[in-house]
């Protein structure tokens, strides 16, 4: 895979998979992009924020959930032929406080890993999410063209010292 330039991804966003034993919380996303599909919490990265703490942040705000511990397992790159450009932060842990609350943007719910419905999810979740969940780093390039995946790239590693050397 060629190396992607952070600076030609204009927005920079995270998302947190959170897990409990053989559960994940996702959430049906009320607006913003992705609105209607299933998702979990992230956003965002605020100017002078790292993606560590929008990802503790946007977890709080979005289902009210406080999380640490968290694991970074992978990179997304995404184009929309719209001319948007992102570049995503990918955080697991199974450490949380506090129970999952609706917000104006979520609606937060547990669902078994086993029965993840990937086809209300992005089409890109179902190529790295499964990789992801047992374990594997990631970095993937994905070109949208509104909801249609029309072009992938992604690499695995087994070990964070080949993903993050």
């Amino acid at each position: 895979m060629k190396k992607y330039d952070k600076r030609t991804f204009e927005k920079h966003a995270v998302v947190s998979y959170i897990f409990n034993k053989d559960q994940v919380l996702l959430i049906k996303k009320k607006r913003g992009l992705g609105a209607g599909k299933i998702n979990v919490p992230g956003g965002h990265i605020e100017d002078g924020e790292s993606a560590y703490c929008a990802a503790i942040r946007e977890t709080i705000e979005e289902v009210s959930l406080v999380t640490d511990e968290l694991k970074l397992m992978g990179y997304l790159f995404f184009k929309f032929t719209d001319g948007l450009t992102m570049k995503g932060y990918v955080y697991r842990t199974d450490n949380f406080q506090g129970e999952p609350k609706e917000s104006d943007e979520a609606v937060p719910f547990w669902m078994d890993i086993e029965q993840i419905p990937y086809d209300r999810m992005w089409a890109d979740d179902i190529i790295w999410l499964p990789q992801m969940i047992n374990g594997r780093y990631f970095r993937g390039y994905f070109e949208f063209d509104g909801d249609i995946m029309i072009k992938r790239e992604v690499e695995f590693y087994d070990s964070l010292s080949e993903f993050n050397p």
